[in-house]
């Protein structure tokens, strides 16, 4: 489906990134993640060392079958590693409980998925506002937080719309807004314009781009969309469950630069 540039995100200027704390928002020593086939074994991580800082916009590249899906589930505490260590935000993920790692993800983790996840009978206001019911978020509260996330994203006239009435890139917006709504310190994405053409694309790279900026928050993108490196502070290459590359965007030229 074809973008709508009316719904422009509401996101202010682009900020500079704030200080770092020192303390990383993605750490990983030696990261193993290994399947058992029978009497075979399949290792999709290798010994992952990876080190990422808050308030970074990052893309984790490479081929199908290097990892990138396994390393995003087990940072999110989706899938636990053989062995090695994965700290978000100094702390030390890999041994809690599913408890534990469901109530972490719920409150300090947002996720954004290639197939959007929404639920078709719900509005895209509902869709927001159940994360937050699910959350124990009081009723007022809820709702002005659920408004909030569809401001952001430029989605307040189509809050009462159901998924099927909306384009695709309205939806990946709505989806969007539910992963911001618990004002999450860290976003992780898998695929997120993989099923946008190249222009709608361009416009909720934007948006991820001023939320990082705005919100000082992390976000860690799996994608093969080369659209992306216009816009990431950082490109992960992964190989054979290894990182085998990490890469600095280019920077922006500025107007005055690109006309010389």
């Amino acid at each position: 489906m074809s973008s709508n540039s009316e719904f422009a995100p509401t996101i202010t200027a682009e900020q500079p990134k704030r200080a770092s704390s020192g303390v990383a928002a993605i750490e990983t020593t030696d990261l193993w993640r290994i399947y058992h086939l029978g009497s075979l074994e399949v290792a999709a991580l290798q010994g992952v060392n990876l080190r990422i800082e808050q308030g970074s916009f990052v893309a984790l590249k490479g081929r199908s079958g290097s990892g990138k899906t396994t390393l995003l589930n087990c940072l999110g505490g989706l899938d636990q590693p053989s062995k090695g260590q994965i700290r978000i935000m100094g702390e030390e993920i890999g041994g809690w409980s599913e408890r534990k790692l469901t109530e972490w993800r719920r409150m300090h983790v947002g996720f954004i998925f290639q197939s959007f996840g929404l639920m078709p009978s719900l509005s895209a206001y509902e869709n927001v506002e159940l994360i937050l019911r699910i959350s124990g978020v009081k009723g007022k509260e809820r709702h002005k937080r659920a408004v909030d996330a569809l401001d952001l994203v430029g989605l307040t006239p189509w809050m009462d719309h159901r998924p099927f009435e909306m384009s695709g890139g309205q939806q990946q917006r709505v989806a969007i807004a539910r992963s911001l709504v618990n004002e999450p310190q860290l976003i992780l994405a898998d695929e997120p314009t993989g099923e946008l053409d190249s222009t709608t694309a361009g416009e909720i790279l934007t948006l991820f781009k001023g939320i990082v900026r705005e919100r000082n928050m992390t976000f860690l993108m799996v994608t093969h969309d080369s659209l992306v490196d216009e816009y990431v502070d950082e490109v992960l290459l992964l190989r054979d469950g290894q990182v085998v590359s990490t890469l600095d965007a280019e920077p922006e030229q500025t107007e005055s630069q690109s006309n010389q």
